[in-house]
């Protein structure tokens, strides 16, 4: 076992911190001597396995470099094409998409394209609870009986029978779950996690996979002549998708994002101007934004509204129509906050009790309403870094959503215990999946779910380590030190934002912000002191062990970030531990 960083073995929050070994810190200095980067920086660069002969193209993704050509994707050059003969032809078109963000989006981008030309589509979401996830048989027979083309987006790749109702229409397949051993008989099925796919393109969301074949359809009219929309300035909602749907933030993901940012924070979208305001968001977006504020509250519509008022923001040109609905959603968000912290309370007592030093955490209640099991399988899985299913009960049946920790292909286990007859029905992509189950088979089909999930890693490692990049002065936290790490971001899944510790420093005021929340100032003597803020503080651990410890010193670790107040950017950590010394 390595040593324990600071000689942090059990924190405040009872967790083990765990620093850069040794070859990575000599690995770090010689980037330094090469490159003359921050130190702080070069860290995070050997991290991600940058050599330092690629630091300055990594810094600087560009994404002509980075772009796949769409066509390297099986049947793309099928699905450009009849869906450029259906805008020639003026045909009727239906977007099908899924009720969470990626579908949202999705939906968007093709609206928006189509606009530019003088064309509607039909938009269809899925009620969550009513129709449940993807295409239905009754919905495809109305749809093709009125349109004809359907273009299904984050959805369809295993929806045989509904595709097949569809008998009247074309059916388009723009998608990113795993795909079966065979696949509907649509016209086209687009998708990088078909098992004919070389898996080079796994990790795009749907989002990404509709933008690549605009990307076709613009290559195509060029050709004809014709122009096409601006696909850059759609990139807002690629990052977006991109970020809600935690797909890892590497690679072509990375530059989509970080374009995507640049893109949002122009601010021309009406919807997610709107969002931006009613959320408060009166700072340069990065993506925590597009995660845990504007991701939550497009989603807020498909987990407990109506399905189509997030795609409905998205999408809109109007700005009145965007203010209305920006402010439902915004709404509807405070109510999934409710509904979720009492599912979410539940939940964790329940896996504490079984015990969460297996491979999967898991909990299934009666009643827990199914639009908020998902972001509850997401704390659970934080909670415990463990995979955690999250399932809701009704009439003897659960519907359950479950998310998955780096390293652990979560949708294909899923699938697998679907087809050995334990689910009803599941799937899902690498780090989410759905399922439905009936009550009786929960328990076997989560040891079988156990099973195969341990068989690639999960539960390997401790449920309480906390991943230090390194020890920082205070007076080394500063803005331009801030600003040179965001150079290796954006930072989410599969990048998490480099995390810091200061060792053996004095808090110097604290104050209890809301119900749970901590906000302190902190000082090694020698400078000025750093605001921290600590959310939720008071719902575990670490608020009164911070409070009770009064002016002793502490060990503290950390994101560090901006904090934007009146015109002034001022330094803060966001703690996310503390360990006497």
């Amino acid at each position: 076992m390595t040593h324990a960083f600071l000689n942090v073995e059990t924190s405040l929050t009872g967790r083990r911190w765990v620093g850069p070994d040794a070859m990575a810190d000599r690995l770090a200095e010689a980037m330094v001597q090469e490159t003359r980067l921050p130190l702080a920086l070069a860290r995070i660069l050997v991290s991600r396995g940058v050599e330092p002969a690629e630091a300055a193209r990594f810094l600087e993704p560009q994404l002509r470099d980075l772009l796949p050509d769409p066509r390297g994707l099986k049947d793309m050059g099928a699905a450009a094409g009849r869906f450029l003969k259906a805008v020639k032809g003026r045909e009727r078109i239906a977007v099908f998409a899924d009720y969470d963000v990626d579908g949202g989006a999705s939906a968007a981008l093709l609206i928006t394209w189509l606009r530019h030309f003088g064309l509607r589509a039909t938009l269809y979401i899925p009620d969550r609870i009513d129709e449940g996830y993807g295409p239905n048989v009754p919905a495809m027979e109305a749809l093709a009986e009125a349109h004809d083309l359907i273009l299904c987006v984050d959805c369809g790749t295993l929806s045989h029978e509904p595709v097949a109702a569809a008998k009247a229409a074309d059916v388009v397949i723009l998608d990113h779950h795993l795909g079966g051993e065979t696949l509907p008989e649509a016209l086209a099925v687009v998708n990088p996690n078909r098992q004919d796919e070389d898996g080079s393109l796994a990790h795009l969301c749907a989002a990404s996979v509709v933008f690549l074949m605009l990307v076709e359809a613009n290559r195509l009219l060029r050709e004809d002549g014709l122009q096409g929309p601006d696909l850059m300035a759609m990139l807002d909602l690629v990052a977006l998708a991109t970020v809600a749907d935690v797909a890892p933030l590497t690679g072509v993901n990375r530059a989509l994002v970080r374009q995507g940012l640049k893109v949002l924070a122009r601010r021309e979208r009406a919807g997610l101007r709107a969002l931006a305001d009613v959320a408060r968001v009166n700072e340069m977006p990065n993506a925590y934004h597009l995660g845990f504020i504007l991701g939550p509250r497009v989603n807020a519509g498909g987990r407990i509204g109506a399905a189509d008022l997030g795609a409905r923001l998205l999408a809109t040109d109007d700005p009145r129509e965007a203010a209305a609905l920006a402010e439902r959603l915004d709404h509807l968000n405070s109510e999934r906050r409710e509904i979720e912290n009492r599912v979410r309370e539940e939940a964790l007592a329940q896996a504490e009790a079984r015990g969460v030093d297996g491979p999967l955490v898991w909990a299934a209640g009666e009643g827990w309403h199914p639009g908020v099991v998902g972001i509850v399988a997401a704390r659970l899985k934080e909670a415990t870094n463990r995979p955690a299913v999250v399932i809701g009960l009704e009439g003897g049946i659960g519907k359950g959503s479950a998310r998955s920790v780096s390293g652990v292909d979560l949708g294909a286990a899923v699938q697998r215990v679907a087809a050995e007859g334990l689910l009803l029905k599941g799937g899902g992509h690498r780090m989410a999946a759905g399922l439905t189950v009936e009550a009786g088979q929960i328990e076997a089909a989560m040891v079988r779910l156990g099973d195969l999930l341990a068989r690639q890693g999960a539960g390997a490692g401790g449920p309480r380590d906390l991943r230090l990049d390194g020890l920082l002065m205070p007076g080394a936290a500063t803005p331009a030190l801030i600003e040179e790490i965001d150079k290796a971001g954006p930072f989410g899944q599969g990048a998490p934002a480099p995390r810091f510790a200061f060792g053996s420093v004095i808090v110097t005021y604290l104050k209890r912000v809301g119900e749970s929340h901590l906000r302190f100032g902190f000082s090694d003597g020698t400078g000025p002191a750093i605001e921290a803020i600590a959310f939720g503080a008071f719902d575990g651990p670490l608020g009164p062990a911070i409070e009770a410890h009064g002016r002793l010193p502490l060990h503290l670790a950390g994101r560090l970030e901006l904090n934007v107040w009146g015109g002034r950017a001022r330094v803060q950590l966001r703690l996310e531990d503390a360990a006497r010394p």
